[in-house]
Order: C-alpha cells, then structure tokens, then sequence
C-alpha cells in the first residue's frame, strides 16, 4: 500500500515537472516575464561569467541563474526581478563573492550589468 506522504510526493513532482509556469507562482505576470527575458539576455551574450574566480560560457550561466531561481521560488523567496537580481545574480551563496561579468575587455559586477538590462527592457516596453 501507497504511503499518503510518498503520494502527494509524487504527485507534486509530477505537477511540478508537468506545469514549469507554475515554478514562478510568487512573481505575477510582469516578474515573471522580466525574470526571462534576464535569463534570456544571459544565455545569449557573447560576455564571460565570472563565478568564484572560474570563467563560464552564457548557457552556462544561464543554468545556474535558473537554479538558483528554483531555489528561491520553492522557498517563496522572489517576488520581483529585482529581488532575483538581488539574491540569484549578485553573488555567490557559498563564498559571498560577488558574480563579475567580462564583456569586450570590461568586467563589471553581475548585478549592475543585469540592473541595467532590466531598466532597458523596462524603458523599450509600450
């Protein structure tokens, strides 16, 4: 016989697998567009992440962005694109060491660099 625990286990995983627009429930619609429209802009610059001193491509750092999201969303704890920028693509969680981004040559803090694609995206909206 099926535990009751294991089966709402399962059937949460399976919702949650089944319906990924439902993993961004604490942000309403224009977070959530917001929030993708940074993972986007992430995963397709031509910039090097700098994550604890290690160099990674921009799939790569979009990846980790997004699980970190996941993380954040499960324990309700974003409910903006600032706070995502805040707690997902400041720094890390494990050093405290700020995320830098290099592009043509010029590195600059993860946060300034995804504020400023934020107010771009805010500003180029209807």
């Amino acid at each position: 016989m099926t535990s009751p625990r294991l089966l709402a286990a399962t059937l949460g995983l399976t919702l949650g697998m089944a319906c990924p627009a439902m993993a961004h429930a604490d942000l309403d619609a224009t977070g959530q567009r917001e929030v993708q429209a940074l993972l986007d802009f992430v995963g397709h610059s031509h910039c090097t992440f700098i994550r604890n001193g290690k160099a990674y491509g921009a799939e790569q750092a979009r990846s980790h962005l997004e699980y970190k999201l996941d993380y954040l969303v499960q324990r309700h704890k974003v409910n903006s694109a600032e706070e995502f920028i805040e707690r997902a693509g400041t720094e890390s969680s494990f050093s405290g060491k700020p995320y830098q981004v290099n592009c043509d040559g010029t590195e600059q803090p993860s946060a300034d660099w995804l504020m400023q694609e934020l107010h771009r995206l805010r500003t180029a909206a209807p």
